[in-house]
């Protein structure tokens, strides 16, 4: 389980007493890689699902396919990702030691 600094919902660094807040931080990291657009992270400027670019698209497989490979490639098992008619995404993965 990796911890990194963790984020607040809007994105912005969690400090607490001055310090900034270390924790596990998987599930921030499958919403930034969600979130995130293709050259958005310099040092891998292909990584990231881009999930707006899914808003419009009739099939959802396209977008679970995309996260899954995604999450691959960061180093994740995606056992399994579920995208309901509202567009809510359920994910189980979690990085392999």
């Amino acid at each position: 389980m990796p911890k990194d600094i963790l984020l607040d919902d809007d994105m912005d660094v969690q400090i607490i007493d001055g310090d900034f807040v270390v924790n596990e931080s998987t599930s921030q990291h499958q919403k930034i890689l969600i979130l995130s657009d293709k050259a958005e992270f310099k040092e891998v400027p292909m990584r990231g699902v881009g999930a707006r670019r899914y808003l419009e698209d009739s099939d959802p497989s396209n977008l679970a396919r995309e996260i899954r490979t995604e999450f691959t490639l960061d180093g994740m098992k995606v056992n399994e990702i579920k995208i309901a008619s509202d567009l809510s995404i359920q994910i189980d993965a979690n990085y392999t030691e």
